[in-house]
C-alpha cells in the first residue's frame, strides 16, 4: 500500500518546488512474538521470547512485555539496560524520536537491541498497515507520536490474541506522561508509569535505585530556600546572543577551586575567549562541559583568577553560608591588569551529562536512605542519590547519573546506575579511567566481527592485483619490545645507478575495513588505539591487530608501500605509492636493531639496510632542524611488571636510541610525501594534520625560567626558538638543557586533524613543516584508515565512495578524532598515575633528587629524573596562609626566611603514596633539602602516617 503527501515548497531563489514524499505501509512486518499464528512468526533481529516469565509483577502477573514511550527510553535508559528487564518491544516512531533527542542514548539502545539475550524487538510501526496513523489537522508532531504509540500498543494487545484461544500474553505500556497514560487507560490499554512498574518487581528491589527522578516533587527538598537564580528559556538565550546581550560557550570547571569556572566563548571574535566565574550563584547549576549562556558583568564587578585551592568537602546540603565566607576569600585585591572579564550563567543551552564514576558519602543520619556521591573527576559537583544500598557500597566504585538540578538545592539529584567494585583493585580503577576519560572498551560487537576475514586466511590472486610483489626485498621492522601490531617496516638497497632506494611499507588495514560496514564504524567511533601500563584498548578486532595486519616476520603480508629514489645526502629523486605485498625478514627492537648498527662483525643484508637508513635519517633530522623543527623532551616512564601478579615493580624512564630516531625520520618523511599528494589530487578533502603556533602569552613561563639562569630564550619563530634551545647549554649543569626542553613543551598547542578544505592554516609548527598528516600507523589511528583511502585513490588503486569527497562528514570524522586522541593521552596519564601509586604503595617511603619546573606561590613543582615523575611540594601550615612566604612572579622565586627557590634549583623530596583520602589517594612529595625548619621534614621518616584522618584541603595558592 502506498501513500503519498504532496506539498509546496519556496526555493531560496524565490522559486515554489512541488515536493512529494512517499510513504509504504505494509501487512507483512512480524509481531516479533515466536510461534505467532497471526504474522507467520515473521520478524527480523533479535526476538521476543514466546512466554515470557521474568520480572514478576505484582501489578501484572500474567507473562506479558513491555512497550515503553520516548521519554522512558530517554530518562530511564539505565533501568532498561537491567538484566532484569527482557521482552521489551522498541516502536520505530520512539526509536526516530530518540534518535534525533539523543544520540549517546541512541546507541545505547541500538546496543541493547542487538543484544540477544535482552529479547528487545524493533517493531517498525511506521510502515506497518495496521498502526501507522496519519497526523491531523491541528495536532503537533509529539501528539501525533503520542496517538502512533498508544494505536501500536492496542493493536498488539488484539494481536497476541490470535496467537492461540488460552493465550495469556499481554503488552504494557510503560509512560511517565500523566495525560497518555490516562487515554492509555480509557482506550482500554494496560499502562503504568516507570516507576510503579519498577516497584512492582519485588524480587528486584535493586532496580528502584537505578530510577531517574524526574517529576518535580521528587526533586524538590524539604528546604523551600531559594538558592540559584531561574534559568531562561531557550527562546529568550537565543534572542540575548543574538542580540548580544549573552554570550554562548562550553563551560568548564575548576580543578583546583569548586567556587569558580571559566566559560570558553563560542565564535571567531577573539575579544573575551574566556570569561571567568566566581561563586556559586555565578555558576547557577552548571555543570562541567555544559553549553551555557553567560551575562557579561560590568568591568566594576570583574575578578582576577583565584589562587585559591578549595575543595568542596561540605554535608550539610543545604547550608550555603559556607560557601558565601569562602567566596570572600576568593574577592582579593590585585592590580587592574590582572582583572578578566567577569560573568554569571543565565541559562542552560545544552547539557552534557553523562555517567560519573565515584564514591558515595554515607549520610551520618542512621538509616537514611539519601546520600551524597562524590565523583572521581573534581570538576563535577557532589550529586544526592536515594539508595537503599548504602552500606554495600561503602568503599566501593560506583557509577550515578544526574536527573536535575532544582533552585532550592545545593547539589543535582541523580540516581544510582551500577556497582564497579572495591577502590583500589587494578580491574576496578582501571575501569573507572576508561570510563571517565570516555574510551570505548566494550568486546566488539558480532555486527563488527561478522566482517573480519574467514580463517584460515591467506593472499589469493584477486589480492594481488594492482599490487606490487616486493617479498624479495630486504624489508624489517623496528619496535619497541613486546609489540605486536606492527603498523610499518623500512628497507634501504643500493641501485645500479649508484643512488638508494628506500621504503615505508605500511600494513594495508583499509584493505580490511571497508567503508560504511559494521567494522568501519566501530572503528571510526573508536578513532585510535589506548594504550594504558598493561593492557591496549585495540581500535580494531585483534584478528587484524595483532595477526593479519601486523607486518610480523617471515609471513606474507599486504601494504601500502612509499618509496623514495634518493641520493647518498638524502636529497629525494622520485616517489611512488603503490599498494604491495611483503615478507618482512626480521621483527627487530630498537636495542636489536642498535646492537647490529653497531656491532663490527655484522654485515648481512639487514643489518646494511638498517645502517643505510640511519644514516640517511641522520642527514634528514638535521636537514629538519636547520628548518626550524623543534627537538622537545617529555619525561615518560616505563613500568616493569611481575610476570605472575602484573604490579610495577620497578620504574625507569625510557631510554631512547639513534634507532628510535631513525624510524621516526622516515615516518614523519612518508607522512609528509603522502600528504603532499593527497591534497594534490584532493584540495578540499583531504585529512591533514596541523599544529597551531603558540601564542606569545604561553612562552612566557619558558623566558623567565631562562632568564634566572642568564640565557636568552627567542620564541617569535619556530627557528628562532629551536636555535635558542641548542645554545641553552650549561657546561656545569648538563640536565638544563633537558628541563629547558620539558618546559618547551609544556607551551605548544595541541596538534589537530583538519579537512583541508574548512581550514587555510596547514602549518605544522613543530616540525616547521608547510604540509603534515598522518598515514604510518593505520592499525592504531582512524585518520590514517582515511588517508590510506585517499591515496588509494589518487594512484587508481581503490575506488572513492560519496563520504570520502564530502568534507562536511570528513570535519564531523575530524572532530571525533581530534576528541578521541585527547581522551586517549589522558587515559594513559591517568594509567600512569595509578601504577605509579601501586609501585611506591610497596616500595615505602623514598628520598630522590630532583629539580624545580614551577615556583608557585605557596609551593614548588618538582621533577624527579630517576623517575621521571612529577609531583608539587606544598609550604603551608594547615588550611591557612603561610607569612612566610614571599613570592615573587617576576623572577620567579619563591623566599622561606633565608632560603630562595628557583626554577631549575635542585633539591631533595621524600616520596610517599598518601592514601587519608580513599576516592583520591595521590604521590606526596615532601622538601628533605634544604633544612628549613617547620617546612622540611626529618630525614626518618618511617613513622610518618599518612593513612590518619584526611587533612583540610583549603589551600593557598597552586
Amino acid at each position: 500500500m502506498l501513500k503519498s503527501k504532496t506539498f509546496l515548497k519556496k526555493t531560496r531563489a524565490g522559486g515554489v518546488m512541488k515536493i512529494v514524499r512517499e510513504h509504504y505501509l505494509r501487512d507483512d512486518i512480524g509481531c516479533g512474538a515466536p510461534g505467532c499464528a497471526a504474522c507467520g512468526g515473521a520478524h527480523e533481529g533479535p526476538a521476543l521470547e514466546p512466554q515470557p516469565q521474568d520480572p514478576a509483577s505484582s501489578l501484572c502477573p500474567q507473562p506479558h512485555y513491555l512497550l515503553p514511550d520516548t521519554n522512558v527510553l530517554l530518562h530511564q535508559i539505565d533501568v532498561l539496560e537491567d538484566p532484569a528487564i527482557r521482552n521489551v518491544i522498541v516502536l520505530q516512531t520512539v526509536l526516530q524520536e530518540v534518535r534525533n533527542r539523543s544520540a549517546p542514548v541512541y546507541k545505547r539502545i541500538r546496543d541493547v537491541t542487538n543484544n540477544q539475550e535482552k529479547h528487545f524487538y524493533t517493531f517498525t510501526n511506521e510502515h506497518h498497515r495496521e498502526t501507522y496513523v496519519e497526523q491531523e489537522q491541528g495536532e503537533n508532531a509529539n501528539d501525533r507520536n503520542d496517538r502512533a504509540i498508544r494505536v501500536a500498543a492496542k493493536w498488539y494487545n488484539e494481536h497476541l490474541k490470535k496467537m492461540s484461544a488460552d493465550n495469556h500474553l499481554q503488552v504494557i505500556f510503560i509512560t511517565n506522561d500523566r495525560k497518555n497514560k490516562e487515554k492509555a487507560v480509557e482506550e482500554g490499554i494496560p499502562a503504568f508509569t516507570c516507576e510503579e512498574y519498577v516497584k512492582s518487581l519485588t524480587a528486584n528491589p535493586e532496580l528502584i535505585d537505578r530510577l531517574a527522578c524526574l517529576s518535580e516533587e521528587v526533586n524538590e527538598i524539604e528546604s523551600g530556600k531559594i538558592i540559584f537564580s531561574e534559568h531562561l528559556p531557550l527562546s529568550k538565550l537565543q534572542q540575548g546572543i543574538k542580540s548580544g546581550t549573552y554570550l554562548q560557550g562550553t563551560f568548564r570547571a575548576s580543578r583546583e577551586n569548586y567556587l569558580e569556572a571559566t566559560v570558553w566563548i563560542h565564535g571567531d571574535n577573539e575579544e573575551n575567549k574566556e570569561i571567568i566565574l566566581q561563586g556559586l550563584k555565578h555558576l547557577n547549576r552548571a555543570v562541567h562541559e555544559d553549553i551555557v549562556a553567560v551575562e557579561l558583568l560590568p568591568k566594576s564587578q570583574w575578578v582576577a583568577p583565584s589562587s585559591v585551592v578549595l575543595q568542596d568537602e561540605g554535608q550539610n546540603e543545604e547550608d550555603v553560608e559556607k560557601e558565601e565566607e569562602r567566596e570572600r576569600m576568593l574577592k582579593t585585591a590585585v592590580s587592574e591588569k590582572m582583572l578578566k572579564p567577569t560573568g554569571r550563567v543565565v541559562g542552560i543551552i545544552k547539557r552534557n551529562w553523562r555517567p560519573y564514576c565515584g564514591m558515595l558519602s554515607k549520610s551520618d543520619i542512621k538509616e537514611s536512605r539519601r546520600h551524597l556521591f562524590t565523583p572521581a573527576e573534581k570538576r563535577i559537583p557532589r550529586i544526592r542519590i536515594e539508595t537503599r544500598q548504602a552500606s554495600a557500597l561503602e568503599g566501593r566504585r560506583i557509577i550515578v547519573a544526574i536527573d536535575g538540578w532544582p533552585r532550592n538545592s545545593r547539589y543535582p539529584n541523580g540516581h544510582f546506575v551500577r556497582n564497579l567494585g572495591d577502590v583500589g583493585e587494578k580491574e576496578t580503577e582501571t575501569e573507572v579511567l576508561l570510563l571517565e576519560h570516555d574510551v570505548p572498551h566494550q568486546p566488539f560487537s558480532q555486527a563488527v566481527l561478522s566482517f573480519l576475514p574467514k580463517m584460515p586466511w591467506s593472499i589469493t590472486e584477486k589480492d594481488m592485483k594492482n599490487r606490487e610483489d616486493l617479498r624479495h626485498l630486504c624489508i624489517c621492522s623496528v619496535d619497541p619490545p613486546g609489540c605486536t601490531d606492527i603498523d610499518d617496516a623500512l628497507h634501504c638497497r643500493e641501485l645500479e645507478n649508484g643512488n638508494l632506494e628506500v621504503g615505508v611499507h605500511i600494513a594495508d588495514v583499509s584493505h580490511f575495513i571497508r567503508p560504511g560496514n559494521a567494522l568501519d564504524q566501530e572503528s571510526a567511533r573508536r578513532g585510535t588505539t589506548v594504550y594504558l601500563c598493561e593492557k591496549r584498548i585495540d581500535m580494531v578486532p585483534e584478528l587484524l591487530s595483532s595477526n593479519l595486519c601486523s607486518l610480523k616476520c617471515d609471513v606474507d603480508r599486504l601494504a601500502f608501500s612509499c618509496i623514495w629514489e634518493m641520493n647518498h645526502n638524502a636529497e629525494i629523486l622520485k616517489t611512488k605509492f603503490t599498494k604491495s605485498v611483503i615478507n618482512s625478514k626480521a621483527s627487530l627492537t630498537y636495542a636489536e636493531a642498535q646492537l647490529r648498527i653497531d656491532s663490527a662483525n655484522m654485515n648481512d643484508d639487514i643489518t646494511t639496510s638498517l645502517r643505510g637508513l640511519n644514516k640517511l635519517a641522520k642527514i634528514l633530522k638535521k636537514r629538519r632542524i636547520e628548518k626550524g623543527a623543534l627537538t622537545l623532551s617529555s619525561p615518560e616512564v616505563r613500568f616493569h611488571m611481575d610476570s605472575e601478579t602484573h604490579d610495577p615493580i620497578d620504574l625507569q624512564t625510557k631510554e631512547l636510541r639513534e634507532t628510535n630516531s631513525m624510524v621516526e625520520e622516515f615516518m614523519l618523511l612518508a607522512n609528509i610525501s603522502v600528504a603532499k599528494k593527497i591534497h594534490e589530487e584532493f584540495s578540499e578533502h583531504a585529512l591533514l594534520r596541523k599544529h597551531p603556533a603558540p601564542p606569545p602569552s604561553n612562552y612566557e613561563i619558558l623566558v623567565k625560567a631562562a632568564r634566572s639562569r642568564n640565557l636568552e630564550i627567542k620564541t617569535d619563530t619556530a627557528k628562532s626558538l629551536a636555535e635558542s634551545l641548542d645554545r641553552a647549554e650549561s657546561p656545569a649543569f648538563p640536565y638544563l638543557n633537558t628541563l629547558l626542553r620539558i618546559l618547551a613543551t609544556r607551551c605548544m598547542m595541541q596538534a589537530v586533524y583538519f579537512c583541508s578544505g574548512m581550514d587555510n592554516d596547514f602549518h605544522h609548527y613543530g616540525l616547521a613543516s608547510p604540509i603534515y598528516t598522518h598515514f604510518t600507523s593505520p592499525i592504531r589511528r582512524y585518520a590514517d584508515v582515511i588517508v590510506h583511502r585517499l591515496l588509494a585513490v589518487a594512484v587508481g588503486a581503490d575506488c572513492t565512495y560519496p563520504e570520502l569527497t564530502d568534507k562536511h562528514k570528513l570535519a564531523d570524522i575530524c572532530k571525533n578524532l581530534n576528541f578521541r586522541h585527547k581522551m586517549a593521552q589522558y587515559a594513559q596519564r591517568a594509567s600512569v598515575a595509578f601504577h605509579t601509586q601501586l609501585f611506591f604503595k610497596s616500595k615505602g617511603i623514598v628520598s630522590e633528587e630532583a629539580y624545580i619546573l614551577f615556583v608557585r606561590k605557596n609551593a614548588i613543582v618538582v621533577l624527579i629524573p630517576k623517575y621521571g615523575l612529577e609531583g608539587t611540594v606544598f609550604f603551608e601550615e594547615k588550611d591557612k596562609p603561610n607569612p612566610r612566604l614571599i613570592y615573587d612572579d617576576e623572577i620567579p622565586s619563591l623566599k622561606i626566611e633565608d632560603t630562595v627557590f628557583h626554577v631549575f634549583d635542585k633539591v631533595k623530596v621524600k616520596i610517599m603514596l598518601d592514601s587519608s583520602n580513599l576516592q583520591h589517594q595521590k604521590i606526596r612529595m615532601s622538601l628533605v633539602e634544604p633544612q628549613i625548619p617547620g617546612i622540611s621534614i626529618p630525614t626518618d621518616t618511617s613513622n610518618t602516617d599518612l593513612n590518619g584522618p584526611e587533612k583540610k584541603k583549603i589551600k593557598l595558592g597552586k
